[in-house]
């Protein structure tokens, strides 16, 4: 029983919030967006407008955070949280769903795909 209390504190304790999803969303969003819809950029226009692509996600950085904070609901469900982020992006390219559980501190995105 105490293992289990001790768990449960830690873990309610470590639970992180938004502003820390941000953080990672700005880290990671980058890179998924690179792999994603600037190889997709490739397959449609050539190799020419992925090096745009490349060079809008990077200027696009900083401003991440701010977007995703907009984009993304929380579900906070006091040990852990999961949080949903919806993407939209300018046709003739899919938009992007992403879930990421947050848990113990950290961060893990177990769900990225185009809806």
């Amino acid at each position: 029983m105490a293992i289990a209390t001790g768990l449960g504190t830690i873990m309610f304790f470590s639970n992180p919030g938004q502003p820390g999803y941000q953080e990672y969303a700005e880290q990671h969003l980058g890179v998924h967006l690179k792999k994603k819809l600037c190889s997709q950029t490739s397959q449609q226009f050539g190799s020419w407008m992925q090096n745009q692509c490349y060079t809008l996600v990077d200027t696009a950085r900083p401003h991440l955070a701010q977007f995703v904070s907009q984009q993304t609901q929380r579900q906070n469900l006091i040990l852990l949280s999961i949080y949903r982020t919806d993407i939209p992006t300018p046709p003739p390219f899919p938009n992007y769903h992403l879930e990421t559980l947050g848990i113990l501190g950290n961060f893990y995105t177990y769900y990225a795909g185009e809806y």
